[in-house]
């Protein structure tokens, strides 16, 4: 297997493969041995095979890590001065619609920390998080490994306007109005959804859609965690 799999590599960098995904059966497990010569690295092993992975592109990997749940975070830019939000399209997308610039949650990573993150990496746009808007969760998702996705929408605040898009993931970038971005066809579903609830926001303010978070202490000394939920009224002065 070691002939064949050097000349499948060298086939796969000639056609600009950046990623190669080798799953190895128990039965054929010295085969691990003789891809870990040309560079493969274990993924992860479940049931009756290994998954061995080998990144071929520039740079470190950007090759996502085994998950039981994986967490993508988008930012919803908003510019309430003109009701104008930041979306992209993503240039190794078959369909090139519009959709909030947004990736995977670092281990350890807090929700919006990775939205303030990827929105600069994507797009060059400093912003600040103002609330969560939106969760979705699909089960046997394709891009998760089969496993489940749990795809997070937060609200943030623009700090720059300036864009200085990546062109390794991004086709485009733009400022768009929210309510073309609502009414459009070139876009996804839930981009669409969330577009008509941002308006809602900016029209009938934004308390009536945020989920705002609160830091509070666990019940493990030391700890805290992230609470999100909508703004209590306040409380009545005795």
């Amino acid at each position: 297997c070691d002939l064949e799999l050097s000349v499948s590599l060298s086939q796969w960098k000639a056609e600009g493969k950046v990623a190669v995904w080798l799953r190895v059966p128990i039965s054929l497990s010295r085969c691990a041995a003789a891809a870990s010569t040309h560079g493969f690295t274990f993924h992860h092993a479940a049931h009756d095979q290994a998954v061995l992975a080998l990144w071929l592109g520039d740079g470190e990997s950007r090759l996502p890590g085994f998950a039981t749940h994986q967490i993508g975070v988008a930012g919803a830019v908003v510019d309430e001065s003109n009701g104008k939000v930041l979306v992209v399209q993503d240039r190794n997308k078959t369909k090139n619609a519009w959709k909030f610039p947004g990736g995977l949650s670092d281990p350890g990573e807090n929700i919006g920390a990775t939205a303030v993150r990827e929105v600069l990496e994507e797009t060059g746009v400093r912003s600040e998080f103002r609330s969560l808007l939106s969760i979705r969760q699909q089960h046997n998702h394709p891009g998760a490994f089969g496993m489940s996705d749990m795809y997070i929408i937060c609200r943030l605040r623009p700090l720059t306007y300036d864009i200085n898009f990546c062109t390794q993931e991004c086709l485009r970038c733009e400022w768009l109005g929210l309510a073309e971005l609502a009414k459009t066809d070139n876009t996804t579903p839930i981009t669409s959804r969330v577009a008509k609830l941002l308006l809602h926001g900016l029209e009938q303010g934004f308390d009536k859609i945020d989920l705002t978070m609160e830091e509070l202490p666990a019940v493990y000394s030391g700890m805290f965690y992230q609470l999100y939920h909508r703004q209590l009224p306040p409380t009545p002065k005795s």
